[in-house]
């Protein structure tokens, strides 16, 4: 298989988007510019998933199951946490950085 020409659909779940939602709303508390960028850099984040998902780490964490989930930055503390399933890419997650990643188990 030409893997240089594959693409993968990308599934954004309804928890990922709620938690978009509630990080764009509580940014937008303070700047709404900021608010702004952070939903734009995510949908720029996830449709680049569509090619190479699989350059991104592995989510590293003694509470999240090893190999299941990889991160992708955006917006210098914004985790976009995914799993790559044969020519799928869901987003599960949008965390914070500085947050308990132990609800993924």
């Amino acid at each position: 298989m030409d893997t240089e020409n594959k693409f993968y659909e990308v599934v954004i779940s309804d928890e990922a988007t709620q938690m978009l939602v509630a990080h764009s709303r509580f940014l937008a508390q303070v700047s709404e510019a900021a608010a702004m960028h952070l939903t734009t850099e995510f949908s720029e984040k996830a449709d680049s998933l569509k090619r190479y998902p699989e350059r991104n780490p592995w989510l590293s964490d003694p509470m999240v199951p090893s190999g299941r989930y990889r991160k992708l930055l955006m917006a210098k503390r914004y985790l976009l946490i995914y799993q790559v399933k044969e020519n799928s890419v869901y987003i599960d997650a949008v965390v914070d950085c500085r947050q308990d990643y132990g609800w993924l188990l």
